[in-house]
């Protein structure tokens, strides 16, 4: 009868300290916004086609879609860099239409219209 009760207690304080080992506590989480600000290529015209050149700042350039600006368009393409100053080149075919200096804070959008 003693072996029994002390296996029940031995199993019991073995349950136990599982049971309260797998508790940590409270773990607090915290995720911000992405740190990306984004522009898109917008026109009053049709005539850009093909894609355009960009250049911001100092790095690799890559080629963006435009799409023409109108106001029941809900949907462009958006291109992520980093927050800050920039200066934003644009080059269609060889020439350059675009140049100027641009602020994007975190998660802005800044709409580059295009001649």
């Amino acid at each position: 009868m003693k072996t029994k009760i002390m296996s029940g207690l031995v199993l019991m304080g073995i349950a136990i300290i599982l049971s309260l080992n797998s508790c940590t506590g409270m773990k607090a989480t915290v995720s911000g916004l992405e740190s990306e600000g984004y522009l898109e290529f917008v026109s009053s015209t049709t005539k850009y086609k093909d894609r355009v050149e960009v250049i911001v700042g100092e790095r690799s350039p890559f080629y963006a879609k435009v799409f023409q600006d109108k106001p029941n368009r809900t949907k462009t393409e958006r291109y992520a860099i980093p927050p800050g100053n920039h200066e934003v080149r644009v080059r269609y075919q060889g020439m350059e239409i675009y140049r100027k200096n641009v602020f994007l804070g975190a998660q802005e959008t800044r709409k580059i219209m295009l001649p």
